[in-house]
């Protein structure tokens, strides 16, 4: 066997040995160039925002977890996700990301959100950076960044065709919403009180980026407090909300929604006395907030066709059946339709 081709066996050796296309360029949403590697095949986000834009452009990409799944989310979602570990996420409240996990789980790109409050990024580089991991800034502040913030992470998983195939679902969402609210009147708006904690008495001030959706839609929330940094939930009383009367409450968790009508403090506002009072949907991911996701464009039709039952007249059941479809690819049967909707 002669040198030449002794060299050209180890030359081959040497390349079957290392990732094809070892890396590209890409700009993210931060405007940052990084280079990433030309397939990514494992990915892992810091927060469910980014985690649940990974599951729609392909979840199998997925290696881990922010939480452990809840039982409402073990439903509707591939098999894939049950199985992965609990790595954390960069997401307040004392959370971390197990470093140790992560490392194991051998992530080719991290997915962070940029979220204009989110304070904990720059100490999660530093470790990206030593673990000798690539990561990505994905931007959505509010409900009009979710069409580009789908194209921009289909781009930046591989499957681009896929990105601007939600990106214009998701303008054509938005874009209905615009009609509906085009012919509906100006005046008066609607008044909203949005209900979390098991009692119902923790909420977000006017202007809170946990209540986008109620101003998005031309509602008027009712509480007016200063809208809390990071995780939020503002404490009330019974008597500030009774003070406000809204016509309309929203329900974050379903305990308080079993409660609410049996209640007799509650029977003293008009929204319960009418029955204006709706748990959020939630199922695999909330609709609404917390977290906030590209399930908002699915939720602003919802609470479009909450506040306004007589005037819009977007078929919401074709609508969530078209969204689980092309945003989870779960279709859902008429039961599960009417699970989901809690109809």
């Amino acid at each position: 066997m002669t040198k030449h081709l002794l060299a050209a066996i180890s030359l081959l050796l040497v390349a079957g040995t290392t990732t094809p296309g070892v890396a590209k360029e890409i700009e993210d949403m931060r405007g940052r160039k990084i280079e990433i590697p030309d397939r990514i095949e494992r990915a892992f986000a810091t927060s469910p925002p980014g985690t649940y834009l990974v599951y729609a452009i392909d979840p199998e990409l997925l290696i881990g977890l922010n939480f452990p799944l809840w039982d409402s989310e073990k439903k509707l979602t591939v098999p894939h996700l049950q199985g992965l570990p609990v790595i954390g996420g960069a997401v307040g409240m004392g959370r971390t990301i197990n470093q140790e996990v992560l490392l194991k789980a051998k992530p080719d790109l991290v997915v962070v959100w940029d979220w204009n409050e989110l304070t904990l990024n720059s100490e999660y580089e530093a470790i990206f950076r030593r673990m000798g991991v690539p990561w990505a800034y994905v931007k959505a502040n509010n409900v009009a960044d979710w069409p580009d913030a789908l194209a921009f992470m289909g781009k930046l998983l591989g499957h681009e065709s896929r990105g601007l195939e939600l990106q214009a679902k998701a303008k054509e969402m938005l874009r209905k919403v615009k009609a509906a609210l085009d012919g509906l009147p100006k005046k008066p708006a609607p008044t909203l009180y949005y209900a979390e904690g098991t009692d119902g008495l923790s909420t977000e001030g006017r202007g809170s980026f946990h209540t986008e959706l109620i101003e998005a839609v031309g509602a008027r929330n009712v509480h007016q407090g200063t809208p809390l940094p990071g995780y939020g939930m503002e404490h009330v009383s019974l008597e500030q909300v009774m003070g406000y009367d809204p016509d309309v409450i929203l329900v974050k968790e379903k305990t308080f929604f079993d409660t609410v009508f049996k209640d007799p403090r509650w029977k003293g506002l008009r929204a319960v006395r009418e029955h204006r009072v709706f748990q959020i949907p939630y199922q695999p991911f909330n609709w609404f907030d917390r977290p906030p996701s590209f399930m908002r464009l699915i939720g602003a039709e919802w609470l479009l066709t909450v506040l306004h039952p007589r005037r819009v007249t977007l078929d919401l059941r074709a609508e969530t059946k078209a969204f689980y479809q092309s945003f989870l690819g779960v279709k859902l049967d008429e039961r599960q339709v009417s699970e989901v909707l809690g109809q």
